[in-house]
């Protein structure tokens, strides 16, 4: 049902969305977007960029494709503005860089409705510059939606004293490489063709105006096809398909909340993560002890809290803001960290920890720089340990050997998540993965559970020793452990062996790499 608001002028927005990148969408462009009520979209917008657009905008937004002619589209914007609405017509590349737009935006100006047309960045110059292919000097650009229009003496210009890149569908490369031809451009001419530009499967072949249409079969949808001088340079300035881990599909068996962060790195280094839950974190089944060890760190009871997870500080900030306090209702107790992820969480509550380990992040490193207990330098003797209901004994066990009396409390419970879909334990079990990050031993222990066991060509990455070790009791052989425990470490040590795989593999005469066990992208890209 379209929405009307009473009292409100409607407007239309033509607004550029890039080459495909969410990432490269302009602020204007999102701002326009997360507040728009109906969003009329074009076929060249990718899925991945919709789905960013929708988990920000307006529940009640309308989404819609584009459909029939440039004054079909224009009337169906024109209807929604007139009812008071924010509509906008959501454009792969430029606006204006498309015939069909722009006769949309013509239409437009002709009516009392305002518009404003916001501009994208252009699909063959993005994509381009994603390939590696440099366009300087005399260039043409172009984001191709009828082969006919195009000048393909102009084009065959530019590339004789540089490099040209266009958008085109897959299916007029046929079409476009006559016209070339015929334009006098020289068959073997460098081309570079581009799938899924700036997306994360986005790859690249080399080749020539001749062959070009041959290189390109299994190409779908739209590609940038880059011609000249500066597809020599591809190889070394192609830094997107370049990453570490550009095309491995990585599991993260973590739960929703904590998934984020290291997908976020993961995709930087150009990793596909699949987030797969594989605990969930309930609250404890009675909350007394809870509520006595918040009224405990209130009195001074505490010498320290020890956190050894983040759900850990989050489950007793949780019970703060239950009873209306905050970070000064921890003065004077110390706190202390089990590793640099949870000292992060504490932070971000106001707190800087006065203990995390400098050497091992573990219950054993973290004992090894605690103090013992000392009755005249510490008159109260207490130290509150809030944790999972299924943590092991050795830091409640170290701390008391060091002399300290400690309350050992279940802040929250973990318990098994539900099993995945069929198709990723499938993949788990068959190799579909490239690699698996393990962040503790539970997450180890829960994905066998619910999905079964990797399979032995998968990477297994592990933060630390202890989790190592359970890993190995599954079976699994570890390929990667950081020096610190950390996120961000376990995935730079996943880049960094992706790096050492490529450099071997590179290494090996071709025959020896045909036989290779070695698997994932890293290896395919040179058998």
């Amino acid at each position: 049902m379209t929405r009307t608001r009473k009292g409100s002028t409607g407007r239309i927005a033509f607004v550029g969305a890039g080459p495909g990148d969410p990432g490269l969408l302009t602020r204007r462009a999102y701002e326009a977007l997360v507040s728009a009520d109906h969003i009329v979209y074009d076929r060249n917008v990718p899925e991945s960029l919709l789905s960013v657009i929708r988990a920000d905008a307006d529940p009640e937004a309308q989404f819609s494709p584009a459909e029939g002619a440039p004054g079909d589209v224009a009337k169906v914007l024109l209807s929604a503005a007139r009812s008071g609405l924010r509509a906008i017509h959501l454009v792969g590349g430029d606006p204006l860089a498309h015939d069909t737009v722009l006769k949309e935006v013509q239409a437009v100006a002709r009516t009392a409705v305002p518009f404003e047309v916001v501009p994208g960045i252009g699909q063959a110059a993005g994509v381009a510059t994603y390939a590696g292919v440099p366009l300087p000097g005399v260039r043409v650009t172009a984001d191709v939606d009828d082969v006919q229009s195009l000048d393909f003496e102009s084009i065959a210009a530019a590339v004789s004293r540089g490099s040209s890149a266009l958008a085109v569908d897959a299916g007029d490369l046929a079409a476009i490489r006559d016209g070339l031809l015929a334009a006098g451009v020289d068959a073997t001419t460098p081309v570079s063709v581009t799938g899924d530009g700036t997306g994360e499967t986005q790859y690249s072949s080399a080749t020539t105006v001749d062959s070009m249409v041959a290189a390109a079969l299994g190409f779908a949808g739209r590609v940038v096809l880059c011609l000249g001088s500066g597809v020599g340079q591809r190889e070394k300035l192609g830094w997107w398909e370049n990453r570490p881990l550009y095309g491995w599909k990585v599991l993260v068996p973590r739960t929703k909340e904590q998934a984020g962060a290291m997908s976020e790195r993961l995709r930087a280094y150009g990793a596909i993560p699949c987030e797969v839950p594989t605990i969930a974190v309930e609250p404890p089944r009675t909350p007394a002890q809870m509520e006595r060890a918040i009224k405990g760190l209130v009195d001074g009871r505490y010498a320290w809290t020890v956190f050894t997870s983040v759900n850990a500080v989050r489950a007793v900030w949780e019970k703060f803001a239950e009873h209306g306090l905050d970070a000064r209702h921890f003065g004077g107790v110390k706190v202390a960290c089990i590793g640099e992820a949870t000292a992060e969480a504490v932070r971000g509550f106001g707190i800087v920890p006065e203990l995390v380990p400098a050497g091992e992040q573990s219950s054993e490193g973290l004992l090894a720089e605690f103090s013992p207990h000392d009755e005249v330098l510490d008159p109260v003797g207490r130290v509150l340990l809030p944790r999972a209901d299924i943590a092991t004994e050795t830091l409640a066990a170290g701390l008391t050997e060091l002399g300290w009396e400690v309350d050992d409390v279940t802040a929250y419970r973990t318990v098994r998540a539900a099993p995945p879909p069929a198709d990723i334990r499938d993949a788990i079990k068959s190799g579909g993965f490239d690699a698996v990050l393990f962040t503790s031993s539970s997450t180890v222990r829960n994905l066998v559970g619910i999905a079964g066991k990797p399979h032995a060509r998968t990477v297994v990455a592990v933060i630390g020793p202890k989790t190592a070790d359970t890993a190995v009791e599954f079976g699994l052989r570890v390929d990667v452990q950081p020096p610190h425990a950390s996120v961000p470490d376990l995935v730079e040590a996943l880049a960094g062996y992706a790096v050492e795989l490529r450099e071997k593999l590179a290494a090996m005469p071709a025959k020896q790499r045909r036989g290779s066990k070695v698997q994932g992208p890293t290896a395919l890209r040179f058998r």
